[in-house]
Formats: structure tokens, C-alpha cells, sequence
């Protein structure tokens, strides 16, 4: 039946064709012959492979290959450079080979959704084109960083998998508007998040979140779906010492530090620029919230609430967001204002 739909196809120069639920368990090689296809619509078979005949089809700007029996993403698929739109859902994929990627510069949306997949390569920063990933229900364990340099995503999918953290170079993403991560591991999330500017729908639902970035309230959300995460609670918290023990490191960094920070060396400044490696350290900085100071390692985590009810929609209607604020000492921390709260250490 197939092999006679193709040849209809074929005398009829078709640009659709449709094999959707026909108990394939391979694609007629004729397919090859329709040099003038744009959609191709394989899904609900058996299929596990693709003929080699698919390179022919030049102009292909969607392929369905939902629902069928693929292990592995095919590599037929880099001769597809007019590929806008992949839909390989509800497979058995466990591996991306990562030669497919170089010719699908063009592909806009990509649907692997409910698959086997553990990880990304990171060649997949080659879809520049890429505006649309959906990896939900897989076995993803972390997102490689290399994915945040496609600056045209605009949505990114990933819930119900096995991420623990995500990458702070999420925050290049600047074109970003929904991100979903729902049902992972997250005990946290980036710092970088906030420089989401265009992100209007976040979804970190069922994780294990307890406070929200230093600067969440400033990414410009409408709606934030945070219920099952055990986000901490307004319950006062006093110091037990009131000095610090710092390292010998700590202490060098934070005299080094203040002196950039007021910009009275300017030959200390020089120096730095000549060696990389401390550069690269003290970048990682950290700014007290109480005393405006700058502090290398993090030294006293509390947060505060702050209210979103008028901005966005949110989950089972939270008023009050938990936002990390970071303190230098616990001189800064016995003078905070009100509304900070230490973080109690169970």
C-alpha cells in the first residue's frame, strides 16, 4: 500500500506525503524520487532506520518520525539541509550521532520528547537556526553549555528528566521566553538566569528548590509555576558566632578586592590583567548585600521575600518568592534589614 502512495506521489509531483499509521517497517526507497517534497509524514510505523534514497530529498522542510522504533537518531537525516521542522517523539533513542547536526543549520523545531536520551553533544550547537526544543521525558542528566549559544531559542523544554543543575551560561540565551524544567532533581538555579530580559514563562515545578536567584524578581515573568518545591519559609534565624574563621586565600581576595573595588591602585589593576588566572578567580566575585563589599567565596546564604503577586501569575497562588541574598560576615548579618532571613542549617 505504501510503495503504491509513493508512486501516486511520484506521477503527481506531490509536495506532501502522508504514511502515517501504515505499519511500515521500512520507508520505500522510491521516496527518493520526490525531489519536490516539503512535508513527509512518517509517523505511528515500526520504522527503525531511513533508506539512504532520503539525501534526495533537498527540499524536505518537515519530517514526522513520531511514534516508530529508532534506537539512534538517523544520520541520513545531515542531508536534509532544509529541514525546518524534526519530529522524532516517542522512540527508543538513546544516542545522537553527532555528524547530524552539520547540515541542519536551518531546522527551527526539534521534538524529542519521550525518548531514552542521557545527554546532549555539544555539537548541537550548530542549529543556529533553532527556535523550539522539546526534550521532555527523557533521562537527561545535564544540558551542555554549548546549547547556550543558540541565540535564536525562543522556548526550551526539559521536564520530567534527571537534571540536578543547569549551566550559568543559560543567561546568553537572550531571546529566550518560556523554559520549562518541571519534575527534575534542580536543588537550584543559576545566577544567570536573571539576564533573561524576554523570559515570560518559567516552569520549575515538582524540583528541589529551596530560594530563587539574588535578582529573579527583575526577569520580566508573567507566569512562574513553582508549587512541590520546599521553598523556604519566613522563620527568623539568629547568628550563633559573631566572627569568621577566613581562609588565607579568602583574606588576600578580599583585601585585593576592596582596593579594585575603590580603584585606588591602579597598578594593582595592571598586574591582574597580566595574570589570567587570578583574574579569572576574582571575577567570580560576590557583592554583599548589606555592606556593598566585595567577598570571593560565599559566606552567609539567607534571603529574601519578595512579593509577586501583582506581576505575574503564579502556582497555587504564592505571594512571597524566597530570593537568595548573600552577606560577607556576621557583623552584616546581625545588622541586616527586616525582611532577610538566614537560612537555618537542618
Amino acid at each position: 500500500m505504501a510503495d503504491i502512495l509513493v508512486l501516486r506521489a511520484i506521477r503527481g509531483r506531490a509536495r506532501t506525503l502522508n504514511l502515517n499509521g501504515k505499519r511500515l517497517q521500512r520507508v520505500p526507497g522510491a521516496v527518493g524520487n520526490l525531489s519536490q517534497l516539503t512535508c513527509l509524514h512518517l509517523k505511528n510505523n515500526s520504522l527503525c532506520q531511513l533508506p539512504g534514497e532520503v539525501r534526495a530529498l533537498s527540499n524536505l522542510t518537515m519530517l514526522n518520525l513520531g511514534n516508530n522504533q529508532f534506537a539512534k537518531v538517523p544520520e541520513e537525516l545531515k542531508y536534509l539541509t532544509s529541514l525546518q521542522i524534526l519530529h522524532l517523539f516517542g522512540n527508543r533513542i538513546t544516542e545522537i550521532p553527532p555528524c547530524v547536526f552539520d547540515g541542519l543549520q536551518n531546522l527551527k523545531s526539534l521534538n524529542l520528547n519521550n525518548n531514552l536520551i542521557e545527554n546532549l553533544p555539544a555539537e548541537i550547537q550548530k542549529l543556529q537556526g533553532l527556535e523550539n526544543l522539546s526534550i521532555n521525558h527523557n533521562c537527561l542528566q545535564d544540558i551542555p553549555k554549548e546549547l547556550c549559544v543558540l541565540q535564536n531559542l525562543s522556548e526550551l523544554r526539559f521536564g520530567n528528566n534527571r537534571l540536578v543543575t543547569l549551566p550559568e551560561q543559560i543567561g546568553l540565551l537572550s531571546n529566550l521566553k518560556e523554559l520549562h524544567i518541571y519534575r527534575n532533581h534542580l536543588i537550584g538555579l543559576p545566577e544567570g538566569l536573571c539576564r533573561l530580559r524576554k523570559l515570560k514563562i518559567l516552569d520549575v515545578a515538582g524540583n528541589q528548590i529551596q530560594a530563587f536567584p539574588s535578582r529573579m524578581h527583575e526577569i520580566p515573568l508573567q507566569e512562574l509555576y513553582c508549587e512541590e518545591n520546599p521553598l523556604l519559609q519566613k522563620e527568623p534565624v539568629s547568628a550563633i558566632q559573631d566572627g569568621e574563621m577566613l581562609s588565607l586565600k579568602e583574606i588576600a581576595a578580599r583585601h585585593i578586592l576592596s582596593h579594585l573595588q575603590d580603584g585606588s591602585s591602579l597598578s594593582l589593576q595592571e598586574q591582574i590583567k597580566c595574570h589570567p588566572d587570578a583574574r579569572r578567580l576574582l571575577s567570580n566575585r560576590n557583592t554583599c548585600a548589606m555592606c556593598g563589599k566585595w567577598f570571593l567565596d560565599m559566606w552567609l546564604e539567607c534571603v529574601k521575600f519578595v512579593d509577586v503577586k501583582k506581576k505575574m501569575k503564579t502556582s497555587n497562588n504564592i505571594q512571597l518568592l524566597p530570593v537568595k541574598i548573600l552577606l560577607c560576615s556576621y557583623q552584616c548579618f546581625n545588622q541586616r534589614h527586616s525582611d532577610i532571613f538566614g537560612v537555618a542549617v537542618q
